[in-house]
């Protein structure tokens, strides 16, 4: 090997900071090439020695480190930092300069990197999943106004992201080759957990049908309850929150609360203080007491009755039914109003505002409309409050155990058998309760909702329980009876975004998320970092060795340059690829002249034109 020439340049990593380096570089003497390593597009190269150690250090022609575009690409997508805080950290921390442009740079190819070590050690993190006796595939797909739609596939029992894409739309000739390259990757799943959408339950039972096994397609108990609540209550609710909307109850009840509050002035903690005496003292009659106590008595019905959504649990239309939370309350405030209004009232500004509040709250007893409204809905959340005590389904769980944990699995599989059980005994309830004929038609209706999704969806609502191979040790494990995890895993991930941007609405965000991001949260899980790399300080070392043999030209690079590799749509509307194109003045100026020529009478099919258009 003869000396070529020899390099200076600059270095840049957490170990070393900043610094200096003289690399000399070396090629045969006999002028051989090296033709099979050479692209396609370029001649053969002679055959030369680098610096092993600057390779196992920089990213080929770049003076950044492997361990700062970790350090970078963790801040960002794992931890949710801005790129300034990354600035601020690399800076403070190593003495180690980067731009806002750098830092985005490093960000990019840290997820290149990840995605390809990811697959790279796909057999690795299969022999893990392999030890469990197999991998619940849990699917779903999550976007922001139509956009940026992220799908993802995950491991149920690991809590693994094994595969994200963004599509278009959620369609099943999207999904359905995604599924393919997973299964590809780390095996076919013991079963498919996916909510109740078409597009999943088309591509799911398409996949099992091409894989030709015996995969179990499980719904989601979460999504079914939640379709049926919507297709029980929507209606109705809709109406009673309509009618208090037209009588203004909500708005007015507000307004006597305001004006009853600036009364008080500077002496409402005094006036506050007496009407909580008042509260604890022994009740003689329904009787209000005299002066500002009695108006704060007043004031504090009024907003009794504004505070009605404590009444729910925070889960959410249709757990929750807060229009039908407010009619109680208004009857129930009604009915004490009339009770303090039964006796006269000494104080004659206590009763003037108490006859206030009864106007205010008068509507709400009406037969027509208020009562048939409220009946109806009552009566449907009585039928879908039966159906999730025989779900026993929890929105939000108040235990971290899971159904999947090895060590409840006895209990929670007798669980699940009673749920079943549960289940079919209420079906035949409501199928002999279920009136033929007559004027319960509502009742018919509502009933006949319940019965169509039993019916459709019935046979996924079971199965979860999965026999694991001999070679295991045998015994059954449960999957989840939901696809709460995955969707609290998108609420992570939203989140994290929300933190680092500081917007509630991520169109833009999600929009120009990479997809492979997701798998940096698996970062977080101990055992997936090991079977990846063994532990994060690896990491740096596992990336350098993708591009062992590659110095001529980084990953990304590589990646960009590759033909084979399939664009992932951003948006069914407009992704921001074209965005400029379509609204540039030329396109425009095109339309509107070729809208403006004179145009045949009638197109080859016979369709009649304008003579002239515009």
């Amino acid at each position: 090997m003869d000396v070529q020439k020899t390099l200076c340049r600059r270095g840049r990593t957490l170990a070393h900071g900043t610094f200096e380096v003289r690399e000399t570089v070396r090629v045969c003497g006999n002028g051989c090439r090296k033709q099979e390593l050479a692209p396609a597009n370029e001649p053969d190269r002679p055959v030369t020695s680098r610096s092993a150690t600057l390779a196992r250090l920089l990213l080929p022609h770049r003076s950044f480190g492997y361990d700062v575009m970790t350090f970078v690409g963790m801040a960002r997508f794992v931890d949710h930092r801005q790129r300034e805080e990354i600035r601020t950290a690399l800076q403070a921390n190593y003495g180690i300069q980067a731009s806002s442009g750098e830092v985005s740079i490093l960000a990019r190819d840290f997820v290149v990197y990840l995605e390809a070590l990811h697959h790279e050690r796909a057999q690795s993190l299969r022999a893990v999943m392999d030890k469990d006796g197999g991998w619940p595939m849990h699917i779903d797909a999550t976007g922001e106004d139509g956009r940026g739609t992220l799908f993802v596939v995950y491991a149920g029992w690991r809590g693994w992201v094994l595969g994200s894409w963004k599509i278009p739309t959620e369609r099943a000739d999207a999904i359905l080759p995604r599924l393919g390259q997973v299964a590809d990757l780390f095996g076919a799943p013991c079963a498919i957990m996916r909510d109740l959408g078409r597009a999943m339950i088309d591509a799911s039972l398409d996949f099992v049908a091409a894989r030709e096994a015996s995969i179990p397609i499980l719904g989601c108990h979460f999504h079914f309850l939640k379709d049926v609540g919507k297709d029980l209550l929507t209606k109705a609710h809709d109406e009673l929150r309509e009618l208090f909307r037209r009588f203004k109850v909500r708005s007015r009840l507000r307004a006597i609360s305001r004006d009853l509050g600036r009364q008080f002035g500077s002496e409402s903690a005094t006036v506050l203080s007496d009407l909580g005496r008042w509260l604890t003292e022994a009740a003689e009659g329904h009787v209000l007491p005299q002066g500002q106590t009695g108006l704060a008595a007043v004031r504090a019905t009024a907003q009794w009755v504004l505070d009605y959504p404590s009444d729910g649990d925070d889960e959410g239309f249709p757990f929750d039914v807060p229009y039908l939370d407010l009619w109680r309350r208004c009857q129930a405030a009604l009915r004490a109003t009339e009770a303090f209004l039964r006796t006269p009232h000494g104080d004659e500004k206590v009763g003037r505002m108490l006859e206030r509040l009864h106007r205010i709250l008068a509507p709400v007893r009406s037969q027509v409309p208020f009562q048939r409204h409220a009946a109806v809905l009552e009566a449907r959340t009585a039928l879908f409050t039966e159906l999730r005590q025989a779900l026993r389904l929890e929105v939000k769980p108040r235990t971290a155990a899971s159904e999947s944990s090895p060590r409840a699995e006895p209990r929670a599989l007798d669980g699940l058998r009673d749920i079943q059980q549960a289940v079919e005994k209420l079906t035949a309830s409501l199928q002999a309760r279920r009136p033929e004929r007559g004027p319960a038609e509502q009742t018919r209706k509502a009933i006949d909702i319940i019965l169509q999704h039993l019916d459709k969806h019935g046979p996924s609502l079971w199965g979860h329980a999965i026999r694991l191979p001999e070679a295991n040790g045998g015994g059954v494990r449960l999957v989840d009876r939901t696809n709460l995890p995955l969707e609290g895993f998108f609420h992570g991930v939203k989140h994290g975004e929300r933190r680092r941007s500081g917007r509630k609405i991520l169109t833009q965000d999600l929009e120009n998320f990479p997809a492979a991001a997701i798998l940096a949260t698996n970062l977080a899980k101990p055992d997936y970092v090991a079977a990846l790399c063994g532990t994060l300080d690896d990491l740096p070392a596992a990336f350098a060795s993708l591009d062992a043999g590659h110095r001529s030209r980084s990953l990304s690079i590589r990646q960009q340059s590759a033909t084979d590799l399939p664009a992932d749509l951003v948006s069914a509307s407009l992704p921001a690829s074209d965005r400029a194109l379509v609204r540039s003045q030329g396109l425009a100026a095109r339309v509107l002249a070729a809208a403006r020529s004179r145009a045949p009478r009638r197109t080859a099919a016979g369709i009649p034109l304008a003579a002239t258009v515009g």
